[in-house]
């Protein structure tokens, strides 16, 4: 393999493709990577992240320094995270997503294409810190949705395609619109994602 694969402890079973690079950037920690794991051509992952079994990434994902995954996840095409973020277990990220610095993702996660996650509320402008969204166990983002810094979606909540969601979103309802107002989540809709 001609892959770049610099610090790095990996697991039984990966796959790296040529064109991949692993453990980027010369940090202290290396990249720790399960059994099972998938890296796709055009990937970089830096040095300094954790990431459990059965990983998969699409082409040309990006992940940044201090970044902790679980097990059983799917990164997308193009996906982008930022670093310093912690993601469960059971989390389908899809293309393009864009995951900023100070996220937590839980288990059993879905994130649509193109959704936009959020750290920084007056950028440039003001210097307030950056904190990124809080997604809950089981809750659902639609595609092309942004959620602000700081807001929280609930456990088994879900987020309509779309939606700009500026303040949290209690626990299995539903957010839709710009900006999202919360509604009761439809039946239909109810009960954990079935991504394991």
């Amino acid at each position: 393999m001609s892959e770049a694969v610099r610090d790095v402890a990996r697991g039984d079973d990966c796959t790296i493709d040529d064109g991949a690079t692993v453990g980027y950037g010369g940090f202290d920690e290396p990249t720790r990577i399960g059994d099972g794991a998938t890296i796709r051509t055009g990937s970089i992952v830096y040095g300094d992240v954790t990431i459990g079994d059965e990983f998969a990434t699409g082409h040309d994902v990006l992940i940044r320094e201090g970044t902790t995954i679980g097990d059983d996840v799917l990164v997308g095409t193009k996906t982008v995270i930022d670093g310093r973020t912690t993601i469960g277990s059971h989390v389908s990220l899809q293309t393009n997503v864009y995951v900023p610095t100070e996220t937590t993702i839980g288990n059993n996660v879905f994130v649509g294409p193109g959704a936009v996650l959020t750290n920084d509320e007056y950028p440039v402008r003001t210097d307030d810190g950056l904190e990124g969204p809080t997604i809950e166990d089981g809750a659902s983002i639609g595609a092309n949705a942004t959620l602000l810094p700081g807001v929280t979606i609930g456990e088994n909540a879900f987020v309509a395609a779309g939606a700009v969601v500026t303040v949290d979103v209690p626990a299995a309802s539903l957010a839709v619109g710009t900006p999202a107002s919360v509604r009761e989540l439809p039946e239909s809709l109810e009960g954990a994602n079935q991504l394991a």
